[in-house]
């Protein structure tokens, strides 16, 4: 006996803990990821959706469980009260048992679906917060249709799920009845075959063919006053007739109750159904117009009345037994429907069509108003910009802000040299190019940037190596946009490992990169294997990690994460400790998106230097699909509502994520704040540091300009003839044409007094090439977010950036030396073209790339400046603003501080210290260089001028040489047989927009 006692025990606990390893294997996702969410301080957040389903989902279960039990009580009194049966005792106590449970089980499933789906549409729609605009149709906040319309129209669909659960419940209880119910001798012969029954009012009698099963007693308890009497089997639609009479009897009361919420629930679908109308797109206008309100409203209005008429002539139906006045009402609604929609069609055609400006002129302003509130276009600022083409050299010297950061270098050569020379280890990789802004020398300057990560496919697939060496990336590389090497490469500002910074305002105390774009697997850190930190010639420098991100890997949790990460290794791995480590969500954007799935995220992070530190910032959106009559800015999305509210900062050391909201205007940033409280931070906390680097998004830009391509027009007559619709300008790129994108700009704004850190794009007229105005978007300090449109007049033409690359297409010198690279085992290949808005004037400026056929980097090797009528073709942006406006012109370009250089010379010009067609270092007065020191350096300049003539002039001649002998083309011949007989040896000087000639 003991031993079997001992036995039993051992299987207990054996069972007991093969369902706890169950548990935690099921539990391991949630578990881990509770864990994270407290190392990163989210706690509140991840616990808002589940505490949310638990506080909404238990009530409502409980009330859709006793709703059903009183609708089972219901039916279980009916039936025995007009059946003839009874119930024993016991019988009694299991069926209420059965009904309880059945009740329970039913409330629980219907609640969970209905809970799961729709926690998010509850939290917005007891957060709601009011926009402080009414739609013009109903007078409806529009926070309602934002915030509460989803939620109605899904709540009311969710309806349906609980009748259809009342009517399973229905089902399955009358079998339970029938199965405990004893008959109280109204129906002695049970043991008959069939029986015949007397239904009152009927002539004919009707006859039981199913006997003595449980279907037989269920029709004989529906019916009465039968005499039993054999009689062969009815005819089926008899049968069918007399079982119908038969169930009605019984649970007339409880399909009247159904019926009733049924008809209801249409009527209310129909009072939904009108808000559509200010989202309808089949008009002229987006939004309800003339035939959806005089029309389609009036349909759904009818169809309201008719289904709550229906639901009273349902339970008068079922009382009188009668058909007809239960389905008049259903058929007068279809008809309704159909004859709307004939109605609808011939009133857009004998009505509107005819007259449609003048129907529709209401409602087309309500779309222009709506969509322009949208997507925060009603408060654009309109500058008329009128070219005059008198800028000057001082002004142009007045302006070194905007010429001294025209960028030259473009992101995919940047990227290319930045992973051929920064790279240092083939395991290094930089994903991307970003643009930001710094101060360099005291100076507002534009610069590249990008963060150097661990690329995981180049290093080895061992797991030590990829989760515990390999754990970090490290440092970044900057150059500044305007300024190239002699050979056409980025002139680095930081550069290396350990980051050098050749800039006084730039230093870099903490490089490691633990958390980035390319950071997609698990790290653990603290363990007895020292963490590869940077390569340091032949050796290696390691490190241990001393962040605060991570969650600590004690017994229990090293279980959990061997589970989840599905890794014995780390379970049995001696270099882990209990007080190691481990980094997971270690992707910026997947830990965006784990912590508030609820924003959208741009998909370009930029980097960010601050005090001392890497960090990313990323831009973050919040949208809806409800705004009245906001047209949506893509067809394949129904969203018509934007703002860029959020500003995400990620630390790329320790993990730490600040979400800031920089848009208090914003009601649905606003609501957020209220579900998730902790979650949000003013944006007045974020440190200055990291607020100097904040940028208004291109992406959110873009979708704002492509909306303003049309409301712009204000004028209902002038929108609703499509006259004045523009395009995006479009340019050559690469040797393709394409549509421009915004691009960021340092400039001084016309009419403003410093230089910004801008966003702008152009504009032509629908189908011609023309500029016709250029939209711009500020982002520094109090004008961040502030847009301005330099409207162009159109009484003249004003050369769009086509036209301008048309001109470049035609010139004769530009064309010959464009054809000469392709044939020589070279490609070229356009940059950007930049449209500068300098004073009161217009400048167009363009890089142009260099590529050997081999593979080699694209190098700058000309820049393109129109201005007035004329072209520069030059080596650099200096020299082409001393060909356009004088010899001097230029200079403070060769200088390292550009602007205060321009500022002076403009100072000595004024005076007459300066004049312009003469060299600036040699005027009186100037202290810009030393005499001595550039004669030496423009004897430099043309001698190697001089070679690079000599260089084209004989690949010419050799060209023409061989196409005359028939034989093979340039490009095939050895670079080496055809070079020049003199060089001249070049240095690897930097060389900026200056006027020196990069050496070939």
């Amino acid at each position: 006996m003991e031993k079997k006692r001992k036995g039993a025990k051992v299987k207990i606990a054996l069972c007991v803990l093969i369902l706890l390893v169950i548990l935690i294997y099921a539990l391991t996702g949630f578990i881990t990821d509770l864990l994270w969410f407290k190392e990163t301080g989210y706690v509140s957040v991840f616990l808002t959706e589940i505490m949310t389903k638990i506080k909404l989902g238990i009530p409502a279960a409980a009330l859709i469980a006793l709703l059903m039990w009183a609708f089972l009580s219901a039916l279980k009194k009916a039936f025995l009260s007009k059946g003839g049966y009874t119930l024993e005792p016991a019988d009694g106590k299991k069926l209420r048992k059965a009904g309880i449970a059945l009740s329970v089980v039913l409330g629980i499933v219907v609640s969970a679906g209905i809970i799961s789906r729709l926690w998010w549409e509850i939290l917005q729609f007891l957060n709601a917060t009011d926009f402080g605009i009414a739609d013009p149709l109903f007078g409806n906040d529009v926070g309602f249709y934002v915030f509460k319309l989803e939620f109605l129209e899904a709540l009311s669909a969710s309806a349906l799920s609980i009748i259809a659960a009342l009517l399973l419940a229905t089902l399955i209880y009358y079998a339970l009845l029938i199965n405990f119910v004893k008959s109280d001798g109204s129906a002695e012969d049970e043991e008959a075959d069939t029986y015949e029954y007397e239904i009152p009012g009927e002539d004919e009698p009707f006859e039981n063919p199913f006997g003595d099963t449980n279907v037989g007693k269920l029709i004989s308890l529906f019916t009465k006053g039968g005499v039993r009497k054999p009689q062969p089997a009815p005819k089926p639609s008899k049968d069918l007739k007399q079982t119908g009479h038969a169930i009605l009897r019984v649970a007339g009361t409880q399909i009247a109750i159904l019926g009733v919420l049924g008809f209801l629930l249409l009527a209310l679908r129909f009072v939904l159904a009108r808000y559509s109308l200010l989202y309808s797109g089949t008009g002229v206008a987006y939004g309800a117009g003339y035939t959806d309100i005089t029309v389609t409203l009036n349909v759904y209005r009818i169809c309201i009345a008719l289904a709550i008429l229906s639901a009273a002539l349902f339970v008068y139906a079922l009382k009188k037994r009668k058909l007809m006045p239960g389905i008049i009402c259903p058929v007068l609604m279809a008809v309704v429907f159909g004859v709307g929609t004939l109605a609808a069609g011939a009133v857009q055609s004998l009505v509107v069509a005819p007259d449609e400006i003048n129907k529709e002129r209401t409602y087309l302003q309500h779309n222009i108003d709506y969509t322009r509130m949208a997507y925060d276009l009603q408060d654009i600022s309109i500058r008329d910009f009128v070219p005059q083409n008198t800028l000057t050299t001082k002004d142009v010297l007045e302006n070194m802000g905007t010429f001294s950061n025209v960028r030259i270098n473009d992101f995919e050569p940047a990227q290319q040299f930045y992973n051929q020379t920064q790279s240092i280890r083939t395991y290094y990789e930089f994903n991307d190019v970003d643009v930001d802004r710094y101060y360099v020398n005291g100076e507002y300057t534009q610069v590249f940037l990008s963060a150097r990560e661990i690329n995981q496919a180049r290093i080895e697939n061992q797991w030590l190596i990829r989760h515990l060496k390999y754990t970090h990336g490290y440092g970044i590389t900057l150059s500044r946009v305007d300024k190239v090497t002699s050979s056409g490469q980025p002139d680095m500002l930081i550069d290396s490992i350990p980051p050098v910074s050749e800039v006084p305002e730039i230093t870099i105390s903490r490089p490691e990169i633990y958390y980035g774009e390319s950071t997609n697997n698990y790290v653990i850190t603290n363990t007895s294997e020292q963490e590869f930190d940077y390569p340091s010639g032949e050796s290696n420098v390691y490190c241990t990690y001393e962040g605060t991100g991570g969650i600590r890997l004690n017994f229990f949790n090293r279980i959990l994460f061997a589970i989840r990460e599905q890794s014995l290794k780390m379970l049995v791995s001696t270099n882990i400790k209990s007080d190691s480590k481990i980094l997971i969500y270690r992707n910026i954007n997947d830990r965006l998106e784990k912590i508030a799935p609820f924003l959208m995220y741009d998909d370009d992070p930029y980097v960010v230097v601050a005090d001392g530190k890497v960090y990313w910032m990323v831009n973050a959106y919040t949208g809806s699909a409800y705004y009245p009559y906001s047209e949506p800015y893509d067809k394949s999305s129904a969203l018509n509502y934007i703002r860029n509210s959020v500003k995400v900062v990620i630390d790329a050391y320790n993990g730490d994520v600040s979400f800031y909201i920089c848009d208090s205007n914003d009601p649905v940033a606003a609501t957020l704040s209220k579900i998730y409280p902790k979650l949000f931070k003013d944006f007045a906390d974020m440190p200055a540091s990291l607020k100097e680097h904040v940028q208004y998004p291109n992406a959110m830009f873009a979708i704002q300009a492509d909306i303003f391509q049309k409301y712009h027009m204000t004028d209902v007559a002038v929108f609703y003839q499509n006259e004045d619709l523009w395009d995006i300008a479009r340019e050559s790129y690469g040797q393709t044409e394409m549509e421009m994108t915004p691009n960021y700009f340092i400039m001084k704004l016309p009419g403003e007094n410093d230089v910004e850190f801008v966003s702008s794009i152009p504009y032509t007229p629908r189908g011609k090439n023309n500029m016709t105005g250029i939209l711009t978007a500020r982002s520094d300090g109090e004008n961040y977010g502030q847009i301005i449109l330099y409207r162009m007049p159109k009484d003249r033409i004003i050369y769009g950036p086509a036209q301008i690359e048309a001109q470049i297409n035609q010139d004769v010198e530009i064309s010959k030396e464009f054809s000469l690279w392709n044939n020589s085992g070279s490609t070229y290949s356009r940059g950007n073209l930049y449209v500068l808005p300098v004073e009161g004037s217009l400048l167009y400026a363009e890089p142009i790339y260099l590529e050997a056929s081999s593979g080699s980097l694209p190098e700058v090797k000309r820049v393109i400046m129109y201005y007035g009528e004329k072209l520069a073709y030059k080596s650099t942006l200096a020299e082409c603003l001393d060909a356009l406006f004088g010899e001097g012109a230029g200079s403070p370009l060769n200088t390292a501080n550009p602007i205060e250089e321009g500022r002076l010379l403009a100072e000595a010009m004024e005076k007459g210290e300066f004049t312009p067609g003469k060299p600036p270092q040699t005027q009186p007065g100037s202290d810009t260089a030393d005499p001595g020191e550039n004669s030496g350096r423009d004897e430099y300049l043309e001698k190697a001028a001089e070679a690079y003539d000599k260089a084209l002039e004989y690949l010419q001649q050799m060209k023409e040489y061989l196409d005359k002998a028939n034989r093979a083309p340039i490009e095939e011949v050895p670079t080496e047989e055809i070079a020049p007989e003199e060089e001249t040896p070049a240095e690897d000087m930097p060389v900026d927009m200056t006027g020196e000639v990069p050496a070939d």
